[in-house]
This record gives structure tokens, C-alpha cells and sequence, in this order.
């Protein structure tokens, strides 16, 4: 169920807070944290976590948004830098423990969503679009263990007061079900595919404390037999009306969600932060050895700046280009406080939710496409 949240408010509302009642909410991952949008070809401010933001904030005036997601962020660049710059920091998970040791004590929200990139920029052949099989069994397990690394270590820096939520991820693959009969055999074979995933992410999640937004289910991805009217398609199954109503997967072939997207995500992320759940109200499950996913599994998803009281840090002017890549980074502008936003125009469409499914029968998967490198905005 979708929860209606609205856009967040002017900074000059955050500028009016008590210092000694600021409590914090911070968000990381890669373009799903960001709000890139391919009509546009740059981030918003529809991102999921604005939206969850706003509607945090409504129980809880004093929090400000430390908003870390980068476009293109991988979980092995989430961990050692690369792809973003942020200020006295290596990368988005040392700026994020930088701001969670800044503001001990104070760091109500933390939520996470990435993974993505770790099969897309890697695993999908050029110019064909197919998956390289080897390469995902060997980039999910080592995508698990980031994964495991990262959120096992803001839990370890967070409180008991201190509320962490990571995302499994919808199916955009389920978008081929409109290319005809090939197309419906693929979009049923990539659903237990990206269902493993899930199940991988949500095992490295759990046993890091984390609490786990389901995404997947917001987005109907395994339901096949309810027949929804989709005007110029007829009748489809209801996932694939939802990631036609939701993603850009069926208009401009891009997987990341539209704003309406974003909207059910923050709602699924709403849903794990309950009433019961604001700062201080209980303890958060003590974490446990993070827990890797065996062979037999498949964790293939879909995406600090320290902040000083009473001060924002800015990432710099510049941000250098991931390696291996045509596509320049991207600079989230978090300044460490507001939900503000701003990306460069070339930041690479392959930055959000998706995974790289093996379609047995057809020649083809996903196609995962780059677009052109343009100038910075």
C-alpha cells in the first residue's frame, strides 16, 4: 500500500529548529537515494528519501536530512569512494560514520539501497545487452559481502534509539511482457531470479539489525494472476501494470522508478517506521554476525558527509569519473543537513534498481543502455 507523502519543505524551516532539539536522518545508496529521473537526466527531489523524509518529519520537527546517495554508486564504492566526492571524507560510508560519530545519540533514521550497479555496470555485455553468467555468480556474493560490511557497520555506529531500514528491489525486467510471447517467457523467468535476490538482500540485512522496506511487494513484482486494463496494452498481469505505472521501464526502457515509484517506496520504507519506532520508544534488535548467502543463493539487487553542529559541509566543486567508465560521477550536493539535491547531467542511467536476469530462450536479457555523456548542470 502506497502511503501519499508530500515534497519536502522549504530549508528555511530546518534554519528555525532548537539546535538542542535536531535529531537526524540519514540516507544512502545509489540513484534510488538520489531521485534520478532519464526524462530529466539528472537527480530530484522526488528521490524516496525526501518524500520518507517529509513524512518523517511530520512526527518529528527537528530532524534534518543528511542526504548522502550518489548516481552510480556500487556497494564496493559506497565503501572506498570513486564515484562521488564528499568533504573529509573517502566515500559515502566514511562520510556517513563521520556524521553518525559527529551526532551521536542523535541519528534517529538511517536507510539504505543499494546494490544495483554491482551486476549492471559490470555483468551486461556491450552492445548485445546479455548477461555474462560467470560474472553475476561472482559479483553476487561479493555484492553480498559489501552489502554485509556496509550496513553492519552503521548499525555498529548507531544507538539503541537509532532506526536502520534497508530495500529489496522491484523487477523492471517484468517490462518485457509487452514485446509478445518471448517477451512474457522472459518477464516470468526474471521473477524468481529477482525474488532470490531479495531473499539474499533481506538475509544480509536482518542479520545486520537492519529492518528490510518491501519493495518488491509494494510493487505486486510476483503477482502474475490478477489482470489489471493497461491503456494501449489490454490486459496484463498486475506486476507488470505496476512497473508500466511506476518505473520508466516501459517508456523509455530506464529501470528507475518515476515519481509515483518513488512514492510506494517511501511508503514501504514508512511502513518498517512505525509510530512505535520514533527515537527513543525501544531498542533496535541487537545486530549479529553479518551473514553472507550461500553458494545456492543469489543476492543480485536492483543504489559522510560529517556535519558539524550548526554547520554544512559541501561536497567540492569537482567530482572525478568512476573507472572503467565513459560516464562522468555524479555530485549529490548534500550539504549535510537539508534534503537538497542536484546531480550532473551525466550521470549514467545504470544507477538504480535493477538486476540483470538471464531470460533462458531469448538472446537477450535487459537491455541495459548508457546515454551520452553530457555537460554538468
Amino acid at each position: 500500500m502506497a502511503i501519499v507523502l508530500s515534497t519536502p519543505g522549504p530549508a528555511a524551516a530546518d534554519e528555525a529548529t532548537d539546535g538542542k532539539d535536531t535529531t537526524y536522518y540519514i540516507s544512502l545508496g545509489d540513484s534510488l537515494a538520489s531521485g534520478y529521473q532519464p526524462d530529466v537526466d539528472k537527480d530530484t527531489d522526488v528521490a524516496y528519501t525526501d518524500q520518507l523524509y517529509a513524512q518523517l518529519k511530520q512526527r518529528t520537527p527537528g530532524l534534518k536530512h543528511i542526504r548522502l546517495g550518489c548516481t552510480a554508486e556500487t556497494t564496493e564504492s559506497l565503501i572506498n569512494g570513486g564515484k562521488c566526492d564528499y568533504p573529509n571524507a573517502k566515500s559515502q560510508l566514511d562520510a556517513a560514520l563521520k556524521a553518525m560519530a559527529q551526532h551521536k545519540g542523535k541519528v534517529a533514521y538511517v536507510t539504505l539501497s543499494v546494490g544495483a550497479n554491482d551486476i549492471l555496470l559490470s555483468c551486461v555485455s556491450r552492445p548485445a545487452g546479455t548477461l555474462d553468467g560467470a560474472c553475476l555468480n561472482s559479483k553476487s556474493q561479493t555484492m553480498a559481502k559489501h552489502l554485509a560490511q556496509i550496513a553492519g557497520a552503521l548499525r555498529q555506529a548507531g544507538t539503541d534509539s537509532t532506526q536502520f531500514v534497508g530495500s529489496d528491489y522491484h523487477n523492471p525486467f517484468l517490462a518485457a511482457w509487452l514485446q509478445g510471447a518471448a517477451g512474457q517467457q522472459a518477464a516470468k523467468e526474471s521473477a524468481p531470479l529477482v525474488k532470490a535476490a531479495n531473499t539474499g538482500i533481506a538475509q544480509v540485512y536482518k542479520s545486520t539489525g537492519f529492518k528490510v522496506a518491501d519493495v518488491a511487494g509494494a510493487f505486486s513484482s510476483d503477482d502474475f494472476t490478477t489482470q489489471v486494463n493497461v491503456p494501449g496494452a489490454g490486459e496484463v498481469p498486475a506486476n507488470v501494470a505496476q512497473i508500466c505505472r511506476l518505473t520508466w521501464a516501459c517508456t523509455k526502457q530506464d529501470p528507475h522508478p518515476n515519481a509515483d515509484g518513488h512514492k510506494v517506496i517511501a511508503g514501504a520504507f514508512a511502513a518498517q517506521l512505525t509510530e512505535n519506532d520514533t527515537p527513543g520508544a525501544g531498542e533496535s534488535p541487537a545486530p549479529s554476525e553479518p551473514a553472507t548467502p550461500g553458494e545456492g543463493e543469489s543476492p543480485t539487487p536492483g543504489e559522510t558527509t560529517p556535519s558539524g553542529e550548526g554547520e554544512s559541509p559541501t561536497p567540492s566543486e569537482s567530482a572525478t569519473s568512476a573507472p572503467g567508465t565513459d560516464t562522468g560521477a555524479n555530485d549529490p550536493n548534500a550539504n549535510g543537513d537539508l534534503a537538497e539535491t542536484g546531480a550532473s547531467s551525466n550521470a549514467p542511467v545504470l544507477a538504480g534498481a535493477g538486476l540483470a536476469v538471464v531470460a533462458v530462450g531469448t538472446a537477450a536479457v535487459y537491455f541495459a543502455r548508457r546515454r551520452r555523456t553530457g555537460e554538468e548542470s
